[in-house]
């Protein structure tokens, strides 16, 4: 079989590889965007989108759990999950189902829905969803599959109905006990949705503390908001193995300070980091190579050691962000049809965790900025002190930002409380523009914002 000519080929439909395919084929380069699932990729089909619609209706329990104390009494109310997942995959399939019918009919591109694999120098298989194989070959291709869910050699584990951030999206009952093994940034948001929804919820994490890579007092405090709603926290604990009864009951053994006990669950969900889809390539048949956790190695304009093959999307490696996946296919593209010299150096990397309430993180911690040895200055403010926190009758948190103690630029902020992603966009935009921490002391914000406790924040800079 001859392969079919192409100038580029895009493999793997996510928030890089489908803008991408559609703007070289609007731009005149014959394109084949191969996708093995859906169109969309992680982001709408089993991330952002279903579980931000889980998140609003978690939201929507605690709050009418929670409405007497702003004087709304609540005699009771019922979480229905098959309501819940029938609005879901309702979002999900409207999102997935565009996505599909824009590509399809964007001329230049054929959308070819399949399994790829290289089988030579930038020549692909596909192994066609329908049946069937087709060659195909290009002087650029593009990488874009993405990551999955990394599953621990744990005893037991594989004999074990577990969840994972895909599976458990399927659920339309609600779990009595849920076990989820690591307290990072998937684990906190499901463990606080399940609990909202009625689960009782254990979360372990192997670590001294939760979301381990942000700030001492932002893991303190996260713990203390999970805790408030009986979510049963153990740092410094592991798994160790795992049986399933016939009727279904799961047995862990958790390993805490040399110490080892068992505890009996009804779901487990593991969520302790994900692993690049890379190995589904055969990248050794082109020459492309990975380093040792498998992840695709890439230039600062996303080329890998292969002259025209790129690498965009989680498989490279880096912050696994569905914005950074759609930032490389605009530094792909400018580069390559535009001819400008964009490279992902220095770029900022903001980014949410929508536990309740979210925390919103930019630019350097305060941790980093002691590594450095930066001189520098840390402005915080309880969400306690911030008007329109104390408004909406929700307090928890704090707002926090690292200051340039000379320039008094700011380095980086992280809000935790309510529109915390919002808040920390603010301050992103200073960073962007570079303007000080003293003029957003002074700026005038409409009143009463969340973002005018800015004023207040950086008040906090006169008083040290």
């Amino acid at each position: 079989m001859k392969p079919k000519q192409y100038d580029a080929i895009v493999i793997g439909a996510g928030q890089a590889g489908l803008p991408l395919a559609k703007k070289l084929a609007r731009a005149g380069k014959k394109t084949a965007l191969i996708e093995k699932r859906w169109i969309g990729g992680t982001c709408v089909n089993d991330g952002c989108t279903p579980t931000k619609t889980w998140v609003a209706s978690a939201k929507a329990a605690y709050m009418a759990a929670n409405s007497a104390a702003l004087g709304i009494n609540v005699k009771s109310f019922k979480v229905d999950m098959s309501a819940v997942k029938k609005r879901k995959d309702h979002i999900v399939t409207h999102a997935r189902d565009g996505g599909t019918k824009n590509a399809g009919q964007t001329p230049n591109l054929d959308l070819i829905f399949g399994a790829a694999a290289f089988t030579g120098a930038k020549i692909i298989s596909v192994e066609l969803n329908e049946g069937g194989t087709r060659l195909m070959k290009a002087d650029w291709i593009f990488l874009n599959v993405g990551a999955r869910t990394f599953i621990p050699d744990i005893e037991g584990l594989d004999e074990v109905d577990y969840l994972t951030s895909t599976s458990i999206l399927e659920l339309d009952k609600v779990p009595d006990n849920l076990l989820v093994i690591g307290g990072n940034y998937i684990g906190l948001e499901f463990g606080q949705m399940f609990r909202r929804f009625g689960s009782k919820v254990t979360i372990i994490e192997k670590s001294a503390r939760l979301v381990s890579r942000e700030d001492e007092d932002i893991s303190a405090e996260m713990r203390k908001i999970l805790e408030l709603e009986d979510i049963n926290i153990q740092t410094g604990s592991q798994a160790v193995k795992f049986k399933q009864s016939k009727k279904g009951k799961i047995t862990a053994t958790i390993k805490n300070a040399g110490h080892e006990k068992k505890e009996k669950f009804s779901h487990v969900l593991v969520a302790v980091g994900r692993i690049p889809n890379s190995d589904t390539l055969d990248l050794t048949k082109t020459g492309v190579k990975t380093d040792d956790k498998g992840y695709i190695k890439v230039n600062s304009k996303l080329e890998t050691n292969v002259k025209g093959i790129y690498a965009l999307g989680d498989v490279k490696g880096g912050p696994a962000f569905t914005h950074i996946s759609y930032n490389d296919y605009t530094i792909v593209y400018r580069n390559l049809i535009e001819k400008q010299h964009l490279n992902t150096n220095d770029r900022p990397i903001p980014y949410c965790m929508f536990t309740d309430p979210q925390l919103g993180r930019v630019g350097i911690s305060e941790y980093e900025a002691k590594e450095k040895k930066l001189d520098h200055i840390v402005a915080k403010l309880p969400m306690a002190h911030v008007a329109r926190a104390v408004e909406t009758g929700d307090t928890r948190g704090f707002m926090k930002a690292i200051v340039d103690k000379k320039t008094k630029k700011i380095l980086g902020a992280a809000i935790l409380g309510q529109e915390g992603g919002e808040i920390m966009s603010v301050l992103q935009m200073a960073i962007e523009g570079g303007i000080t921490y003293d003029r957003i002391r002074y700026c005038v914000f409409a009143h009463p914002l969340y973002s005018e406790s800015l004023n207040n924040l950086f008040m906090r800079i006169e008083d040290q």
